[in-house]
């Protein structure tokens, strides 16, 4: 019975108590606010596994800053100095106090006087942060970011230009070098510009412009957002889209469309052309090679084929 309780609280004989918790448990939940997220709770593991992934995000984007320094810069006593007589374009060019004098450093130090290329001299440490620690050898170059044109500009200018346009797009061609020398053979047999995808390929970096040994001056390349929409604005334009395939149907030498505005498109080195260009090519060629020689390389097979487009031409 009520009366005969023995708990705290509850009423006893003979005297005026009552049971309960006199609004205790009701204040006590008043004012809290609503229930933090796990991930906010220092004590639950979704907030360790936050700060973790915060970590790991944190040092992907130091790696990254990393990656991007050395595509801009050029160091070292001997690539400094080719890179200038390259003709490579130049934002700043530094050089570290106490640098030690050799044949090198005195001709590059003559070549940035005799062209006005502004040489800042800075301390050691500030060269190594500069270039994010890469082996500089007390000088360096900084490259401003290189100016891509626009596919359409590319293919307009080829198509209008007299005699027969030509244009070069490279499909996954990842290795700056293979581009730098792709761009070097464009420009020396008279193509009017180069194409590369925005994604999985190779850009115009230090060792790009290095191995295009100042082509990427003279001849236009133009990043496309999406590389097949490019190809097919060149064919509606009037332009015959040729793919360069090891197992390619067509013979080089019987390349069709040569006399009018063409766009010769060259595949990755590994995997070649993907399935989706070879689709929107009009013509696959091969170039007949020894059967012990699986394929050639990239920058290799775009040279032939430009040299024998502009045999093609003169015939």
């Amino acid at each position: 019975m009520a009366g005969n309780s023995t708990r705290r609280g509850a009423r006893t004989k003979g005297r005026n108590k009552t049971a309960g918790s006199g609004g205790r448990v009701r204040r006590g939940l008043e004012g809290r606010g609503p229930t933090p997220k796990a991930e906010d709770r220092t004590y639950h593991k979704a907030h360790k596994a936050k700060k973790d992934a915060e970590r790991r995000g944190q040092g992907q984007k130091k790696k990254s800053t990393r990656t991007a320094v050395g595509a801009d810069w050029v160091v070292g006593r001997n690539a400094v100095n080719e890179a200038l007589l390259a003709g490579m374009p130049v934002k700043h060019a530094y050089v570290a106090e106490g640098a030690e004098r050799d044949d090198r450093l005195r001709d590059i130090l003559k070549f940035t006087a005799e062209n006005s290329i502004p040489l800042l001299q800075v301390t050691r440490g500030e060269l190594d942060r500069a270039t994010g620690g890469l082996v500089h050898q007390g000088v360096a170059l900084q490259l401003p970011p290189f100016e891509y044109a626009e596919p359409r500009d590319v293919l307009a200018d080829a198509f209008e230009a007299a005699g027969a346009g030509l244009v070069v797009a490279l499909d996954g061609v990842t290795d700056p070098r293979n581009l730098g020398a792709i761009v070097r053979s464009a420009a020396a047999f008279g193509a009017h510009g180069v194409i590369i995808p925005a994604r999985r390929s190779a850009s115009m970096t230090a060792a790009a412009w290095k191995t295009s040994a100042g082509a990427a001056a003279r001849v236009p390349v133009a990043m496309a957002t999406n590389l097949n929409r490019a190809i097919t604005d060149a064919r509606k334009m009037g332009f015959t889209v040729v793919g360069l395939a090891g197992e390619g149907d067509v013979p080089i030498s019987a390349m069709p469309g040569s006399e009018g505005p063409l766009l010769v498109v060259v595949g990755s080195e590994g995997e070649g052309l993907a399935r989706l260009t070879r689709d929107n090519c009009d013509a696959l060629l091969s170039i007949p090679i020894a059967s012990s020689v699986e394929s050639l390389n990239a920058s290799v097979a775009a040279s032939i084929a430009l040299y024998e487009i502009t045999q093609l031409r003169q015939r």
